[in-house]
Order: structure tokens, then C-alpha cells, then sequence
């Protein structure tokens, strides 16, 4: 504690929560988010190798998964690096600083995805159902705007959240109800009444997670309402359905935690863990699997990589 004056006292480290209180299943658990974490820095690189090594998917579609890969690698490394360390260790405590900084980050890199999975979804809705004029409007400028634009919106809302927790007081008591710094958990422990700066995060977080959805949900919804044949539907869907996958994986837990009054839950915890650290993973599994022109790139890159060894 660091004193403020003859009365308070300020936090100066936040104890974080743990998965599991026996040592051997936190060692366990180790083993399989470093797995997990692993699989996600591989899977997220070999996608923006793939991407940016292929002159046939030099596209606005694969340009922006190249850059939700990229959000994705830098979304988990927020948050699993010190949950991976805090399985090891017999503290889990994370400074003032740093518990700010992992939540500016967290909220900075996580509104950056949401805003870019809306402009994908926006790309899809142009190729399907404006193909003529597709390669028109998603000129390569547009893309980079939109792009500039989502890391904007992402910066803009992040700064707004962590001004808003910082000028909170903190006096005690230090312990985060989470696997790592976030607004809902953090904001709790202030020495002071939350009820309006709740509602003005849940009406910044809550409402970008709500209505990037909605948009979303309305985007594919028109695609499939414009185009009349059965067979256009089909292949519509198919092309969507990547998409679809997650964005229902990344927004689903994330309009549970933002998106109502801070009250908690006993899953919380656990919805957080999927959208931090199972869904950045996921993501280039389900990209892949379901497109050929990425599984052949990759099988490209891959013998590439063999001849070079070879040589």
C-alpha cells in the first residue's frame, strides 16, 4: 500500500485469481494453456506468412484476415504469458501499473477485432452481393482506411475505459476476481460508489460488442435474403460460415460480460478464459479447414520451406 495522506492508503498490486487451488492441477493446467497459447502463436504467424507470401491471396479478404490473425496473436499474448507464469508461481500479484497497462491493452487490441471482424463482414456482404463492383469499392486504399480505422476506434475506446478505472481510488481490498486485469473485476475494488462509471462502461463496452453483433448478424441476413436461388444460398452460407463461427465464438462471451450491469457470475471466469485464450486459437483453425485457396498456400509455403532445408 502506498500512503495518500494520514488517512489512505492507495493499492499499489492487485492479487490475481486462481484456476484451481491444488498444485497439481495447476501444473496441469500449465501444460495445456502453453499448449493452447503455443498453437496460437503458430497457427496466427503461418496464417500471415501464408497470406503475405502468396500472390493469390493478395485480396481485401485475405488482407484483413492477415490483420485479425495479427489482433488475435497480440489479443492472447495480453493476457496468457502472465497466466502461464502465475500457474508457477505461489503470489499471483500484478502491480497498479501493470494491471492498467493489461487492461488498456486488453480493451485497445479486443475493440480492434470487434470493429475488423464488422469491416470483414462488410468485404463478404460487397463480394457476394455486389461481385461487378467488388474489386471497385475494396480497393486496396479502402482496406487500409478501414483497417486504420478499426486500431483507431480500438485506441479511442481502450483509452476511454483505462482513464475511467485509473481515476477510480483504490484502498483495498487488492484481490482481482480474474485470471488477469479486466474492467467488470478491477472496478469492484474501488473505495467508492461505481454505480454510474459502471454504466458508462457498460455503455462503451457493452454497447460496441451489442451492436458490432447486431451489424453482423444484419450484414449476413441481407446476403442471404438478396440472393434468390437455393444454390447461391448454399454456397453463400459456405463462404460465411468461417465468419459466422467466429464471430459468434468472440462476441458471444463478450455481450455476456459487457454487456449487463458488473454483477458476478460463477462462470465468468471461465467465459473469459474462452475469448482470451480458446478463441484466438480457434480462429485459424476454422479459417483454414474451410478454405481451399488457404490449405493450398500453406501446403505451397510448406514445401517451400522444404526445399529450402534441402538446400
Amino acid at each position: 500500500m502506498e500512503a495518500l495522506n494520514d488517512n489512505q492508503t492507495r493499492v499499489t498490486e492487485f492479487l490475481l485469481a486462481a484456476i484451481s487451488p491444488t498444485w497439481q492441477s495447476q501444473a496441469t493446467l500449465f501444460a495445456i494453456f502453453l499448449l493452447v497459447y503455443a498453437a496460437t502463436l503458430i497457427g496466427n504467424t503461418l496464417i500471415i506468412l501464408t497470406v503475405g507470401s502468396d500472390p493469390r491471396l493478395r485480396t481485401p479478404m485475405y488482407f484483413l484476415l492477415g490483420n485479425l490473425s495479427f489482433l488475435d496473436l497480440c489479443y492472447s499474448t495480453v493476457t496468457a504469458p502472465k497466466m502461464l507464469m502465475d500457474f508457477l508461481a505461489t503470489k499471483r500479484s500484478i502491480s497498479f501499473d501493470g494491471c492498467m497497462t493489461q487492461l488498456f491493452f486488453l480493451h485497445f487490441v479486443g475493440a480492434a477485432e470487434m470493429f475488423l471482424l464488422t469491416v470483414m463482414a462488410y468485404d463478404r456482404y460487397v463480394a457476394i452481393c455486389k461481385p461487378l463492383h467488388y474489386p471497385s469499392i475494396m480497393n486496396r486504399t479502402l482496406c487500409s482506411w478501414l483497417v486504420a480505422a478499426s486500431w483507431t476506434g480500438g485506441f479511442i475506446h481502450s483509452t476511454v475505459q483505462t482513464i475511467l478505472t485509473m481515476r477510480l481510488p483504490f484502498c483495498g481490498p487488492n484481490e482481482v476476481d480474474n485470471f488477469f486485469c479486466d474492467v467488470p473485476p478491477v472496478i469492484k475494488l474501488a473505495c467508492t460508489d461505481t454505480y454510474v462509471i459502471e454504466l458508462l462502461m457498460v455503455s462503451n463496452s457493452g454497447l460496441i460488442s451489442t451492436s458490432s453483433f447486431i451489424i453482423l448478424v444484419i450484414s449476413y441476413a441481407t446476403i442471404l435474403v438478396r440472393i434468390r436461388s437455393p444454390e447461391g444460398r448454399r454456397k453463400a452460407l459456405n463462404v460465411c460460415a468461417s465468419h459466422l463461427t467466429v464471430v459468434t465464438l468472440f462476441f458471444g462471451p463478450c455481450i455476456f460480460i459487457y454487456a449487463r450491469p458488473f454483477s458476478t457470475f460463477s462462470v465468468d471466469k471461465l467465459v473469459s478464459l474462452l475469448y482470451n485464450i480458446i478463441t484466438p486459437m480457434l480462429n485459424p483453425l476454422i479459417y483454414t479447414l474451410r478454405n481451399k485457396d488457404v490449405k493450398s498456400a500453406m501446403a505451397k509455403l510448406r514445401r517451400k520451406e522444404k526445399n529450402l532445408v534441402g538446400l
